[in-house]
C-alpha cells in the first residue's frame, strides 16, 4: 500500500468515526470544494449542499448508531460498507417514529486529498418500508414514489438551508 492509498483510507476511516460521532465539520472537511454527494434520496449534491445534507441529518438524528468496515482505498477510488440504524420520526401532523437499519455501500473518489465524489447505494424500498412504514412498504419500488420522497427531501434541505444559511463556508478550501 503506498502513502496516498493509506492517507485516503485513514480519511474514509476519519470521515465514518466523526459521522458515528455526528461531528458534521469534521464530515465536511473531508470534501473537496468540488466535491459531489449522491444517494438514492439526495441525488447530485455539489460540496456545500453535501455539507449542508450532513448538517441537517447530524442535527435531526434521533437514537443514532453507525458501523463502518471493509474501507479500502486506492490513489484515486475508495469504498466501504456502513450501516446506519435510527429512529425516523415522519408526518407534520401527528408524527409517527420508526426504527430503520440501513446498510450502505459507499464509493469515493479522491482529489488534492479528499473526497471529491461519494456515492452512496442503498434499497431505497427497504429504506422506505422501514422509515415509511405500510406506504413504503407497498410503493417503495415505485419510480413515482421514489421522486415523491426525493422531491420532500430536497424541500427539506432548502428548509433547512433558509433557517441555517448557505453551505458554501462549510467546505474549507484545499491549500496548496
Amino acid at each position: 500500500m503506498t502513502t496516498q492509498n493509506s492517507l485516503h483510507r485513514q480519511l474514509i476511516i476519519d470521515f465514518y468515526t466523526a459521522f458515528q460521532h455526528l461531528d458534521w465539520e469534521s464530515m465536511a472537511g473531508c470534501y473537496h470544494q468540488q466535491a459531489s454527494f449522491s444517494d438514492p434520496l439526495f441525488e447530485q449534491l455539489a460540496a456545500a449542499d453535501t455539507a449542508l445534507m450532513w448538517k441537517m441529518l447530524c442535527d435531526s438524528a434521533n437514537d443514532f448508531v453507525l458501523h463502518f468496515d471493509h474501507v479500502q482505498a486506492d490513489d484515486e477510488f475508495g469504498s466501504a460498507r456502513w450501516t446506519a440504524e435510527y429512529s425516523y420520526i415522519s408526518g407534520r401532523k401527528s408524527p409517527v417514529r420508526r426504527r430503520v437499519r440501513n446498510e450502505i455501500f459507499a464509493q469515493f473518489q479522491f482529489e488534492d486529498g479528499r473526497i471529491s465524489r461519494h456515492s452512496d447505494h442503498f434499497s431505497f424500498w427497504r429504506w422506505s418500508s422501514q422509515a415509511l412504514g405500510p406506504a413504503g412498504l407497498a410503493l417503495g419500488w415505485s419510480a413515482l414514489f421514489r421522486r415523491r420522497v426525493q422531491h420532500r427531501a430536497q424541500q427539506a434541505l432548502a428548509r433547512y438551508r433558509k433557517v441555517h444559511g448557505p453551505g458554501e463556508c462549510l467546505i474549507k478550501p484545499v491549500l496548496d
